[in-house]
């Protein structure tokens, strides 16, 4: 749970004005719609070699206060905390990565993702999955094409495979017609912060985590998508072909952090040395 005066920085941060928020399904969406469009996606703390920290405070104190962004699992903890404080019935679920991948092999869990019964009804959100972060909560209903303001989505049931019986899909653009793709498939066994700590020290740490050997980070406006992968910015925008703009320098990539990304970048020796780095060869 925050505090109240907690809670009001956090509204403060996504932009929410007006009556406050309830626990319904409007507050809910408007609540995705604007956490995600505010708060980044970005690694800059693991990719720097410094610890991802997940009590609440220290959350509050990044995403928030510091006007940072965060992964998954930070992300969907502090949302999830708004959510209990504001008085929804959420818990945490783990979700094994199927994205970029050719087939569907058995990865680990070590995606964050949030259950949100409201009315009986059970809906999914997660607001921390990079450049295809939903920016709504979808419904727990297999089989049903669900639109977002970007893009449509949908879950498969499949109650044999016991890695994961719910898969969740993006429809994207192709060259030609749109096409479904696996995002990560999950369970609904709830899970516990200890899980997150275990499964978000792996992600931050191990040697081979995309994490750890690569810079990312995304926003997801109300109109576009902006994924950045090292040098390399897009920008993808519904019914659009996307755009790449390859950044030239560390300067502009800098630059682009804080006025694509709403990033507050720390003061750090060894980000300006990550930075340059990505242009020395």
């Amino acid at each position: 749970m925050l505090s109240s005066s907690d809670l009001a920085s956090y509204l403060h941060r996504i932009g929410w004005t007006g009556a406050a928020p309830r626990a319904d399904l409007a507050s809910l969406q408007r609540l995705i719609a604007l956490h995600t469009a505010a708060i980044a996606f970005e690694n800059l703390t693991p990719w720097t070699g410094q610890p991802v920290r997940l009590a609440r405070e220290a959350l509050l104190d990044k995403l928030v206060h510091q006007q940072r962004g965060g992964y998954c699992f930070e992300h969907n903890g502090l949302f999830l905390a708004a959510l209990e404080t504001l008085g929804f019935r959420a818990e945490r679920l783990a979700a094994r990565v199927l994205w970029g991948l050719a087939e569907p092999v058995p990865t680990p869990r070590t995606h964050r993702l949030l259950r949100v019964v409201i009315d009986g009804e059970v809906w999914l959100a997660d607001v921390g999955f990079g450049g295809l972060t939903m920016t709504a909560a979808i419904r727990l209903v297999p089989d049903l094409a669900q639109p977002t303001p970007l893009e449509r989505f949908r879950l498969q049931h499949h109650p044999d495979d016991m890695l994961g019986d719910w898969h969740l899909q993006a429809e994207i653009a192709g060259a030609r017609t749109p096409e479904w793709r696996t995002l990560y498939r999950f369970t609904l066994a709830p899970q516990d912060a200890l899980d997150d700590e275990m499964a978000s020290h792996f992600t931050a740490t191990h040697p081979a985590s995309r994490f750890v050997l690569n810079l990312v980070a995304a926003r997801a406006l109300p109109d576009r998508r902006l994924a950045l992968l090292n040098r390399e910015l897009r920008v993808h925008r519904r019914g659009q072909e996307s755009e790449l703009h390859v950044l030239a320098d560390a300067a502009a990539l800098r630059q682009r952090l804080v006025d694509d990304f709403g990033l507050r970048l720390p003061t750090d020796p060894g980000l300006d040395e990550r930075l340059a780095g990505l242009f020395d060869a």
